[in-house]
């Protein structure tokens, strides 16, 4: 780790081995604490390079607990988080939605580290279940039409790094890493990126996949659509600028889309916005990211997608889903 340090520190940069090998190592146990703090500082004060990207991506997906779930051809709804915008939780909320409307998810998630309560602290909190036994997950993308796949329990490699992660309290790389190793390799993903330079490194990754993908970034900071002004987005078919009236819209404010100040709040708005008692903001943000996902598997217009996933959530059906997901895990 010392070579490697020294390295980061003089302003170079890794090969796509070597920033494969270390995270191999940090999974072993071959460092210290104070070797991963320091090295996971460093990414916080000089951008991470694509090469640098691509093999911390390739060393997760190789040691991660793989499950298939390909015959249902699933899409994940994954936000990077790390954006300092502390919004209710849009992108799980967006997933439920997007289930409701018969498509099916596998949500990626967990605990919240720079933001007050992550995908995973609201659906424990709300009675989910997590598990990474097979059958579960199978009962659940069929009868729920969604999965939750806690990234700790596929990601054993990361027990090392979880605790210093918390202790930190601030984004890291793990944060853009995290919507790129889904445990169930989906065909399908929407992903929101903290900033356009990032949005264009995902962009690139993903070009060199089979997947279909919409990469977003909204041009005021959110890692999703937030509807308070425009948002670039980057696919497999096309990259444009994304506006409210695409979807048919108007613009939303910033204090209309903020989120709990605790995980019970978070939950409470959560659980309103499924019941169809949301504010218009609320829904429409919601039905923007769903809408979009439901676009990138259907290849449907956004406003299509937008109009599916109304239908999903005022009629109740994310909800449908939410309560099936809730009864399986009992």
């Amino acid at each position: 780790m010392k070579k490697i340090l020294n390295k980061l520190i003089n302003h170079e940069v890794l090969s796509k081995a070597e920033a494969r090998e270390v995270l191999v190592n940090i999974a072993q146990g071959q460092y210290n604490q104070s070797q991963i703090a320091a090295f996971l500082t460093v990414y916080m004060m000089r951008s991470i390079s694509l090469h640098e990207l691509e093999g911390f991506r390739d060393a997760l997906l190789e040691l991660c607990i793989a499950i298939d779930l390909a015959d249902y051809n699933p899409v994940d709804l994954c936000g990077t988080g790390g954006d300092g915008k502390d919004t209710f939780n849009i992108s799980t909320l967006a997933s439920f939605v997007t289930a409701g409307a018969g498509i099916k998810v596998t949500k990626h998630g967990n605990y919240g580290v720079s933001s007050k309560c992550g995908s995973s602290n609201v659906m424990e909190h709300l009675g989910i279940a997590f598990k990474n036994d097979a059958d579960f997950l199978e009962r659940s993308i069929d009868q729920a039409g969604i999965c939750v796949l806690h990234a700790p329990l596929f990601h054993p490699a990361m027990k090392n790094v979880g605790p210093i992660r918390k202790e930190l309290a601030v984004k890291t790389f793990f944060n853009m890493l995290g919507p790129m190793v889904n445990p169930a390799f989906p065909k399908n993903q929407m992903v929101g990126v903290f900033n356009l330079e990032l949005a264009r490194m995902y962009g690139y990754l993903y070009q060199n996949t089979d997947k279909n993908f919409t990469v977003l970034h909204a041009l005021d900071g959110y890692d999703e659509i937030s509807l308070t002004g425009d948002t670039k987005t980057i696919s497999n078919r096309v990259e444009s600028m994304i506006r409210p009236e695409d979807f048919g819209v108007s613009a939303v404010r910033q204090s209309e889309i903020v989120g709990g100040d605790t995980v019970e709040d978070s939950a409470k708005i959560f659980i309103n916005i499924l019941e169809g008692k949301g504010s218009q903001a609320q829904n429409h943000v919601v039905c923007a990211n769903a809408g979009m996902a439901i676009a990138t598997v259907t290849g449907k217009s956004p406003k299509e997608g937008f109009e599916t996933a109304q239908e999903s959530l005022l009629g109740g059906k994310g909800l449908q889903a939410l309560r099936k997901l809730q009864e399986l895990s009992k």
